[in-house]
């Protein structure tokens, strides 16, 4: 005698329907291989977007109430020229603190852009200051005109002609990375499309059969739907525990490398590599349950 079920009849119900779909084939397979692979390239295309974001909010706060001033050399006391506009700063309102640059930092400066070879203590290096200034109470075009009037060797720069086109270049580089996102999870979709529709076209037969023994478009299109997206689901959980320990083993960098330091997840952003999985299968959900209801149309 026939053993009855003890599933519940929800459970029983689609246990019986996954049965429909085989847990093998061209289709399952390339659904989980996709997933894998576009959960890969989207995670490193969301470290990219993120860093893009976390580099430009750094650049913009270290370069917000920063200015620099360099006395130019000349036949003029230099020391006399320096003690001249630390006074000219410490009258001047909204400047929080003037502070000169030595030769050792000045050359630390340099030494990445012109080698360690160069010998800077025979080269006319201008004198830097290095001010901080509070934004509300600071006038620039008066400071400038000032010096320009009575200390003409000495010329400062708020940095506003870099700040603009870097802070520029970094937000188009995470709409970059926004886009490449956009990009890999329509592909992701469009190859889960093609694999259900392999998958129905295989099963024709099958489901033909189903038909006429009364089963209902929304049990089948539901057998397909739950194995396609548990495969896209465990092939998305693959490829983003690759990229992760990609992003983990990546060639440590010098501190001072800029973006390539800060490139990957910090803090709560590691809630979004974590949630992708779930967001892939949700497409493979929506992706399969509409080629499911389209190719059941086309095999009435």
């Amino acid at each position: 005698m026939k053993q009855r079920s003890t599933l519940p009849p929800t459970e029983e119900l689609k246990t019986k329907s996954l049965r429909i779909v085989p847990p093998s084939g061209l289709g399952v397979w390339l659904t989980g291989l996709t997933a894998a692979a576009m959960s890969f390239l989207a995670v490193f295309a969301m470290a990219l977007a993120l860093t893009a974001g976390l580099v430009a909010q750094n650049w913009s706060s270290e370069l917000q109430g920063r200015a620099t001033i360099r006395i130019l050399p000349s036949n003029e006391n230099s020391a006399q020229q320096l003690d001249m506009l630390l006074q000219i700063l410490a009258q001047t309102p909204g400047i929080l603190k003037a502070q000169p640059l030595d030769s050792a930092t000045q050359t630390a400066l340099l030494a990445p852009w012109l080698g360690d070879d160069i010998p800077f203590d025979a080269l006319p290096l201008p004198q830097l200051l290095d001010v901080t200034y509070a934004g509300e109470r600071y006038d620039f075009e008066g400071l400038r005109l000032r010096l320009a009037a009575e200390l003409p060797d000495a010329i400062i720069d708020d940095h506003m002609q870099f700040r603009g086109p870097i802070l520029a270049a970094a937000q188009q580089l995470r709409w970059l990375g926004y886009g490449a996102l956009g990009l890999i999870l329509s592909v992701t979709a469009m190859m889960v499309v093609l694999a259900a529709n392999a998958a129905l076209a295989a099963n024709g037969t099958v489901i033909k059969v189903l038909q006429l023994v009364g089963a209902t478009d929304r049990y089948i299109v539901r057998a397909f739907v739950r194995r396609f997206a548990l495969r896209a689901f465990l092939g998305a959980c693959f490829g983003c525990l690759c990229a992760v320990l990609a992003l983990h083993y990546m060639p440590k960098v010098a501190e001072n490398s800029g973006f390539l330091r800060a490139f990957g997840f910090v803090q709560g952003q590691w809630i979004w590599p974590v949630a992708l999985p779930f967001f892939v299968a949700g497409i493979a959900y929506i992706a399969t349950r509409w080629a499911g209801y389209r190719k059941l149309k086309e095999l009435i």
